[in-house]
């Protein structure tokens, strides 16, 4: 069978994309979307993603990591999902759709995405790091040079080590730039390698820095290998809450997957 795609990435974390609105994609077939994301033998991607219908909202992301199998919210993915889904004509400026972790808002600022993630009351802050989950779960560590890290081997130790194990976690590797911004490089399990950028990662290493106090200020713009993004939120007695990750979402070219 054939399946138009569309290949899109927001700052380098790129993703497969495609309407699945009549069910015909068959969802757990793993293998095959695991092939569609391999760098050699497929399309190539960090994820796959569905757009199906929704009852409640304008629709539905239905996403996979690159290793076949469903992930957890994707920030970056649901970013190019809203933009997908604006050229198919299911959404206007103002979007609402359903994710693994429920219902998000959306809309659109000027050429960018800006994505409302859930709020988040609950932490664990340790010496050396601050685990939270941003609808994903999330490690983020605190360095001098982001650069210098050795982001894949530490990563790939911390993201399935203890206390983790299986069920892993994404891992940050941030350094502060000034009062106002950070370089962050990101470790994601299911792909199980270093991305070039990480929504819900840049938005975990965010909160971070205002949850340690290394900073007060509840915009911030984020360096990523692969581009820029920004992350605001409001600090309540509760948590965190408002909080919008901003940044582009590209297409980089369409075609046709056949599944055999």
């Amino acid at each position: 069978m054939l399946f138009p795609f569309v290949k899109y990435h927001g700052t380098g974390n790129d993703f497969v994309l495609i309407d699945n609105r009549a069910q015909k994609f068959p969802i757990d077939n793993h293998q095959a979307i695991a092939q569609i994301c391999h760098r050699n033998f497929g399309i190539g991607a960090d994820g796959f993603i569905l757009i199906e219908n929704a009852e409640d909202a304008d629709f539905y992301m239905r996403f996979f990591n690159s290793d076949g199998y469903a992930g957890s919210l994707c920030g970056n993915g649901s970013r190019c999902a809203v933009h997908y889904a604006k050229t198919l004509g299911l959404v206007s400026d103002d979007v609402r759709f359903g994710a693994a972790d429920g219902i998000h808002q959306a809309s659109f600022v000027g050429e960018e995405v800006a994505l409302s993630l859930h709020p988040i009351a609950e932490w664990k802050a340790h010496k050396e790091h601050i685990f939270l989950n941003t609808g994903s779960p999330h490690h983020v560590l605190f360095v001098d040079d982001v650069v210098r890290e050795d982001v894949p081997q530490i990563g790939a130790a911390i993201a399935h080590g203890a206390p983790y194990f299986s069920d892993g976690t994404n891992v940050n590797f941030v350094q502060q730039l000034d009062a106002h911004s950070i370089h962050v490089r990101t470790y994601e399990r299911g792909v199980e390698a270093e991305t070039l950028s990480c929504g819900t990662g840049v938005t975990a290493a965010a909160i971070a820095m205002h949850i340690s106090k290394r900073t007060q200020a509840t915009k911030l713009a984020i360096v990523t290998t692969g581009g820029r993004l920004s992350v605001s939120f409001s600090s309540t007695e509760k948590g965190y809450e408002q909080i919008v990750l901003q940044g582009p979402a590209q297409i980089v070219y369409e075609g046709n997957w056949e599944l055999k």
